[in-house]
């Protein structure tokens, strides 16, 4: 993980002494999602500590709420200097995005009690 996620994590830990008028976090109702790039072991076991971190401080997590993009093994390319999104970057990361809208709408009406 890096060390910018790791600080954010670190920041927002700070948030659970925040709470609202019913005595829940701050970030109780808001929807997480994650997106890593690194190598497929790595980036499984970033996803999971990522999600860990964020369910703690209070965030709700989709279906299907992580996507991440790996070079082969041992290789050099930059997901930066890729031509086009791959494709299975690209429908992994559409379903996040519709489940995370999905579960975002079903708690704006229907709030945690």
């Amino acid at each position: 993980m890096s060390s910018v996620a790791q600080r954010v994590l670190e920041r927002l830990d700070g948030e659970l002494s925040e709470i609202d008028d019913s005595g829940r976090p701050l970030v109780a109702g808001k929807v997480a999602v994650t997106a890593v790039v690194g190598n497929e072991d790595g980036a499984h076991k970033i996803t999971a500590d990522l999600m860990q971190g964020l369910n703690d401080i209070g965030f709700t997590l989709p279906s299907q709420g992580g996507t991440y993009w790996n070079d082969h093994a041992m290789g050099g390319t930059d997901y930066l200097d890729l031509a086009e999104t791959p494709e299975a970057v690209a429908s992994t990361t559409a379903t996040l995005a519709a489940n995370a809208a999905h579960l975002a709408r079903l708690l704006r009406t229907q709030p945690y009690s």
